[in-house]
């Protein structure tokens, strides 16, 4: 497929990376815990997926919030732990 006919997707302003990041992160870490823990605690049976789909809700609900809060801290901290690379 030529290049000019490639789908260009329209992307957000970097701006909106304070929300995005956090929001992806939320999603994508609270599917892997609920389905670890789903998965420990009730076994891999025939209603896995709607447990687990009930457990990633009310997961992501607590995590997104609570990343939005906790990403400043956090880059805080690692600020202070790591040497941060000189500007040119």
């Amino acid at each position: 497929m030529p290049s000019d006919r490639v789908l260009k997707i329209r992307r957000l302003p970097s701006s909106y990376g304070v929300v995005v990041m956090p929001f992806v992160l939320s999603i994508l870490m609270s599917c892997i815990v609920s389905a670890v823990s789903t998965a420990i605690s009730t076994g891999w049976t025939n209603g896995f997926v709607a447990t687990w789909s009930y457990a990633w809700g009310a997961s992501w609900l607590v995590a997104f919030p609570s990343l939005l809060i906790v990403l400043p801290i956090v880059r805080r901290i690692v600020a202070v732990i790591v040497d941060q690379p000189a500007r040119s």
